[in-house]
């Protein structure tokens, strides 16, 4: 029969629980009781039907302690008149707590509300709107208090994160907690203690004005008349990226390549110096403003993830020229041919004809299924034919 059942009545109950609607009310005192339960019951029919199964249904309600049923008078021709479940009440929280059996839970939801209220009523809101992740952050719930506590006493500290001073808090703990510490700091801070142009828990120390370790650019000059410490000539290079952004190298060619190998490997061209990549994210090169005086050679995995960075790095430097992510290079090491595990399908709108000619083949499966042909793999004679190309056309 598809009558409401206890266990029907308790998950209707359990819904309000996980949403965190029972203890949001616990947070804002707007209380969810007295509330009537959906209930589906027999109609007359089935009553005179199945007399004995609506017993046992009505005996079954009744027996559940923190529910108030109400009854309505049902007259049989052959059994008389018996009462029936009419409807179902949950009269308090505490009620609807009981039958949940989350007593303990809700009383430490309480305790969080109240610690919040005491030392930061601002975030009594949060608490309301997030009620359930509070609980589940209840054992750090005191030491994230005391990371808006120590914010809010020094905005915008200008240190590294190992340097605030908290007891019982480390600087690992801040960062593994840098999402919610987020939310619970837009509430709790002053508009001018936020960076509103950085976002996400990577951009958390700049966002709250804390000291971040600096992007480094590594690079190498390729051409030893260039060479920043002549007296030792070439050597692998790492600059913040402010620094590499004063650097005015002099050179007239700059290559860009994702593999470490090829990047160390990478043979002597005059007037040229190559940077190690870092896959997407090329924000840091923008602040060089030299660059963009500079013939700029992007060498990229030729898969579609290396076009969606070529087209991401054009988002910098509009003149990028893609390197040996042609579809004559990709068909000269077909045995070489990988898989790419996660391609992307989007739509790039910075890629010239002929590379958006290959990365639509590559997307859509037009040469085999998610091919990819990663850099390390082009033979370096290849390499030196097509930088000795370069140089006869003057490129």
């Amino acid at each position: 029969m598809n009558w409401t059942s206890p266990a029907d009545l308790r998950a209707q109950v359990q819904k309000l629980w996980e949403r965190g609607d029972i203890l949001a009310s616990l947070a804002t005192g707007e209380s969810l009781f007295p509330r009537r339960l959906p209930l589906k019951c027999p109609t007359s029919a089935e009553m005179s039907e199945h007399f004995d199964a609506v017993r046992a249904w009505i005996s079954a309600l009744r027996e559940i302690a923190c529910c108030r049923v109400e009854m309505r008078a049902f007259r049989h021709r052959v059994f008389g008149t018996n009462a029936v479940p009419h409807a179902v009440w949950l009269d308090s929280t505490e009620d609807a707590l009981k039958l949940l059996g989350k007593q303990r839970e809700a009383a430490r939801f309480i305790a969080l509300v109240d610690m919040t209220r005491a030392r930061h009523p601002e975030l009594s809101d949060w608490l309301a709107r997030k009620p359930q992740r509070a609980l589940a952050l209840a054992e750090d719930w005191e030491r994230l208090l005391a990371v808006v506590a120590w914010l809010k006493a020094h905005p915008r500290p200008g240190v590294y994160l190992r340097q605030v001073d908290i007891p019982g808090v480390h600087s690992k703990f801040i960062e593994r907690h840098r999402g919610v510490l987020s939310e619970l700091l837009d509430s709790a801070l002053p508009p001018a203690a936020i960076d509103t142009a950085a976002s996400g828990v990577t951009q958390f120390a700049r966002r709250y004005g804390f000291l971040d370790k600096p992007v480094c650019i590594r690079f190498r000059m390729l051409d030893r008349a260039h060479a920043l410490l002549p007296e030792i000539g070439e050597r692998d290079m790492a600059l913040d990226a402010e620094s590499f952004s004063r650097l005015g190298p002099g050179v007239s060619r700059v290559f860009i390549t994702e593999n470490e190998i090829n990047y160390l490997a990478f043979p002597p061209i005059q007037d040229s110096l190559i940077i190690f990549g870092a896959g997407y994210g090329f924000e840091m090169l923008g602040r060089a403003k030299w660059l963009a005086r500079c013939r700029i050679h992007y060498w990229g995995d030729i898969d579609t993830h290396g076009f969606a960075i070529l087209d991401q790095l054009r988002s910098q430097f509009g003149h990028v020229e893609s390197f040996l992510m042609n579809r004559a290079t990709l068909l000269a090491f077909e045995a070489h041919w990988g898989t790419e595990i996660r391609p992307t399908a989007r739509n790039l709108t910075r890629l010239g004809l002929e590379e958006q000619a290959l990365y639509d083949d590559l997307r859509d499966n037009r040469l085999g299924k998610n091919i990819r042909l990663e850099q390390e793999h082009i033979g370096f004679g290849w390499l030196e034919s097509a930088l000795a190309a370069l140089a006869m056309r003057g490129g």
